[in-house]
């Protein structure tokens, strides 16, 4: 792929003595800030050029490249509101466990929206309670889309509810979809790609936008503060390389053959494939594994198979194969005791 500003200064690595960090010594792309490899903490050179590049993909004023995770992302899109003088955030009450972290070390009152669950899945909030939560005091509300189980916030719906009220945006899981109208980018005033989740990045690496000069200004202080001081170059060449990834419509397509198939759950994301399997979900797991095959996780009730526009169509029929063979249960109404959390701990 041309164009990869960070990858092409790293290719072009003449030999040298370091006397500097990383202490492993070795020559490579693991380097630090060096005169010919820019800064992150102010860049000027290749990182700036990435960003830059990535802004106008993502449909941004500014973004920004996080190699701390969605996490630092979601620190960072707060503490610019708190720079703008919000002090209170409507948030669904199934956010990433960054959301309330966030809330509790800014000093900032997060207005629980309640989520109903079906079958065992929290459903995104619908207008009457987004509606609610902001008629309570909330002076910016935050959305997850889309969630951990492939469904998408109402941010159409959110965005014309909000008004001229901030509208922050967790996409750690949705960073595929920049090439849609259904990417957070189109209607947040901040959000946050987890690039790693669904796109060709290494694991760490993010993006975190925002949409007008003002709030990338106050985004910017937000980044610098919790974003780290060592950044990893590996990294960094992958958040470019994968924000820079073309669209995969055919595996999209075949994604949405395969949950036919399979009789998965018809939610929204075609990145992800959740299969209901009740009180044989541990069962299943553990076939599948026998076999070489890794669910992203299993909730007690589901299995849920992640996706990229890297992920192979033999792959597919094979996933295809092996689902239809195994016995499924019931699923519960309530999450099955001991699951994985709702969200990754990132």
């Amino acid at each position: 792929m041309r164009g990869l500003h960070i990858a092409e200064m790293l290719r072009r690595q003449g030999r040298h003595i370091s006397f500097h960090t990383p202490g492993h010594k070795r020559a490579g792309a693991d380097i630090t800030e060096l005169s010919y490899s820019d800064s992150l903490l102010s860049p000027h050179g290749v990182i700036g050029a990435a960003e830059r590049d990535a802004a106008k993909i993502l449909g941004a004023a500014a973004s920004f490249f996080l190699t701390d995770g969605s996490t630092s992302g979601v620190f960072s899109m707060f503490y610019a509101l708190k720079e703008r003088g919000i002090t209170s955030v409507a948030v669904p009450s199934a956010s990433h466990r960054s959301v309330r972290l966030a809330c509790e070390l800014l000093g900032i009152k997060s207005v629980p929206i309640p989520q109903k669950l079906r079958a065992g899945i929290p459903l995104q909030p619908d207008e009457e309670g987004i509606r609610t939560a902001l008629s309570s005091g909330a002076e910016a509300l935050l959305l997850t889309s889309p969630d951990y189980y492939g469904y998408f916030a109402p941010l159409s719906l959110a965005r014309e509810l909000c008004g001229n009220i901030p509208l922050a945006v967790d996409g750690a899981h949705g960073s595929h979809l920049h090439f849609t109208e259904t990417y957070a980018g189109r209607y947040a005033d901040l959000w946050v790609d987890g690039v790693h989740k669904s796109l060709p990045a290494l694991t760490q690496g993010a993006v975190v936008s925002a949409k007008s000069e003002a709030w990338a200004a106050a985004l910017r202080k937000g980044v610098r503060t919790f974003r780290t001081t060592s950044p990893s170059y590996p990294i960094l060449a992958s958040v470019e390389y994968a924000v820079k990834y073309p669209r995969n419509e055919r595996i999209e397509r075949a994604a949405e053959r395969c949950k036919r198939e399979v009789g998965a759950l018809a939610n929204d994301d075609w990145s992800k494939i959740v299969v209901p399997f009740g009180r044989e979900a541990d069962a299943a797991q553990r076939a599948l594994e026998e076999r070489g095959v890794y669910p992203e996780f299993n909730d007690g009730n589901y299995l849920m198979f992640y996706l990229s526009p890297c992920t192979k169509e033999r792959e597919l029929k094979l996933l295809s194969r092996l689902l239809k063979g195994l016995p499924r249960g019931e699923v519960g109404e309530d999450a099955a005791e001991g699951a994985v959390p709702l969200y990754s701990e990132e």
